[in-house]
């Protein structure tokens, strides 16, 4: 067995680039046989994670946060159709890692390391919205809004950055007419946010779709609609509670669980999947998940 390892050295603002020289002296502590290669741009982990699936390698680790897990993902998809062949696994090396937190892996590279050389793996859930796959959470109307207005600040950085973007964002009160369809339900009028979830926690703090779970087989998704700045600021916080007082409790704001959601909107929405915006403008998404379909490395329980 020979594991590919695909860093990102942007994840965690170059702090990846920095630990490669740990991360490789721990692989060949561990007497791991594998190949490190290193991303150069937006999508290359994806040409990546496919060149190493079609040449035998098993598992395939992505090496940053969540857009380099989301990338190697994509890229062991197109290689293998989805058929849960190939086992992933993550080195965590990114700012938020919101998809490791969720699955409770190890954020330190010993211990990361450590659950490779473990193998034990479970079969998790796998979402797809459109033609793009995503492991942790993807979402339309005001998420990928502010995403995008935090990516035109040049001048901040980090979460003072992301906060006076959010701000921003509410100021402009962006509201969407949409039509969802799932399973045993539909909803039409107007919306303020759809989020769509496989995990719980997203951004870093927030916990868009606190009761999702990844093993469930089922997507979880939250839609609502916010008419004033006032009520959107007042749930800001309640976006930050996993448990009880989550702003999924607001009789406005839904929660549903589901295999299948189609939705079309009549102002084109931006739509994010694992916090990368693949669509600016976009009318109509459909998201489906595929239970038990990716084979990733966890700490045996």
């Amino acid at each position: 067995m020979t594991v590919k390892v695909i860093l990102n050295p942007y994840a965690g603002r170059w702090l990846a680039l920095e630990r490669k020289e740990q991360l490789e002296s721990t692989l060949k502590e561990a007497k791991i046989d594998y190949e490190l290669v290193v991303t150069n741009g937006p999508g290359h982990g994806i040409d990546l994670a496919k060149q190493a699936v079609e040449q035998g390698f098993n598992p395939v680790i992505a090496a940053g946060g969540d857009g380099t897990y989301s990338e190697v993902i994509n890229g062991i998809v197109a290689a293998n159709n989805n058929d849960g062949s190939v086992e992933f696994g993550v080195i965590p090396l990114g700012s938020a890692n919101d998809l490791a937190e969720n699955l409770n892996l190890p954020k330190e590279i010993p211990a990361a390391v450590g659950v490779i050389v473990g193998g034990y793996t479970r079969k998790m859930d796998l979402c797809q919205v459109n033609d793009r796959y995503f492991g942790n959470n993807a979402a339309i109307g005001l998420e990928p809004y502010i995403t995008l207005i935090q990516q035109r600040i040049k001048r901040l950085k980090g979460s003072f950055r992301y906060l006076t973007a959010t701000l921003l964002g509410v100021k402009d009160k962006p509201r969407w007419d949409m039509s969802l369809e799932w399973e045993g339900g539909s909803y039409e009028g107007p919306v303020t946010l759809v989020t769509v979830g496989n995990s719980p926690r997203t951004g870093g703090i927030f916990y868009m779709t606190p009761h999702a779970d990844p093993f469930d087989g089922l997507l979880t998704f939250v839609y609502g609609f916010m008419p004033t700045r006032r009520r959107i600021l007042s749930l800001l916080p309640r976006t930050m509670k996993p448990g009880e007082g989550s702003y999924v409790e607001h009789p406005q704001i839904h929660e549903v669980n589901t295999p299948w959601l189609k939705v079309s909107s009549i102002q084109p929405t931006p739509a994010h999947a694992d916090g990368e915006v693949f669509a600016e403008q976009i009318h109509d998404l459909s998201y489906r998940v595929f239970p038990g379909c990716l084979p990733i490395l966890m700490q045996e329980n």
